[in-house]
């Protein structure tokens, strides 16, 4: 190992937290939000002064050296946005009911643990440049999730268990070893389905969204990569159509 990098790597080490420092690092939101801003500090744990702090609402640990979460952040139970990107951390915060928002990107996680499906508020769940191979089924039990980071890891097949989450909006898949679909005219059967009403039945304005998002459909479907899923624009067509119908 080269003497600078071990040089940084100590520093890293050595580098703490004083309660003063943490309480010069808490910002406030434009909601009037409390947030914690430790990030780049260089530390290797979390600092137990900010146990003094337990009624913050955003709590930013990202792009440090931090190898364990302690215990008592579970105390921590007003925070509904948890930024750990960036870290080497692995998953111990089922007890966090109130999170909305957790931020587990390139942390080199390999498993995820079957308590992230405790977290039955999240709505946001990033797992981007991590190295999954797989997700557990409890993800499955996030019902109130809309936004799900998967890019950039090991998966094969897209998990099943995303089929159970009826909110999910949009899945970022991108740039995972996952096969592309032996035929690619399966988007094509969907927009017929889609397109079961006459023109005349439709509105200037609802034709043109129609005929937007068809294009749209078109372009993914000869795209390569075709990894971003957007439940909601797909799911919210069809609410419109069957309306029109009946």
């Amino acid at each position: 190992m080269a003497k600078g990098k071990k040089a940084k790597q100590a520093k890293a080490q050595a580098k703490t937290v004083s309660f003063k420092v943490a309480q010069n690092c808490i910002e406030y939101t434009q909601d009037g939000k409390r947030r914690l801003n430790l990030s780049l500090k260089e530390i290797s744990t979390v600092p137990k002064c900010i146990q003094k702090m337990t009624e913050l609402d955003h709590l930013d640990l990202s792009r440090n050296f931090i190898k364990k979460v302690p215990e008592f952040i579970e105390c921590f139970i007003s925070i509904c946005i948890l930024d750990l990107h960036s870290n080497y951390i692995p998953v111990t915060i089922g007890r966090l009911q109130n999170l909305l928002v957790l931020n587990l990107c390139n942390n080199r996680l390999s498993v995820l643990p079957d308590e992230i499906g405790l977290l039955k508020n999240l709505q946001t769940l990033n797992l981007g440049l991590n190295r999954l191979e797989a997700l557990p089924s409890s993800v499955g039990a996030l019902k109130e999730l809309r936004l799900l980071g998967l890019s950039d890891n090991l998966l094969t097949r897209v998990p099943g268990c995303l089929a159970r989450l009826h909110k999910l909006e949009k899945v970022n898949l991108d740039r995972n070893p996952i096969p592309e679909p032996e035929s690619a005219q399966e988007p094509a059967q969907v927009m017929e389905k889609l397109y079961l009403v006459k023109e005349s039945h439709l509105c200037e304005d609802c034709l043109d969204k129609c005929q937007t998002e068809r294009r749209r459909l078109e372009d993914v479907g000869r795209s390569k990569q075709p990894k971003i899923i957007d439940f909601h624009n797909f799911f919210g067509l069809i609410q419109d159509f069957f309306f029109l119908l009946n």
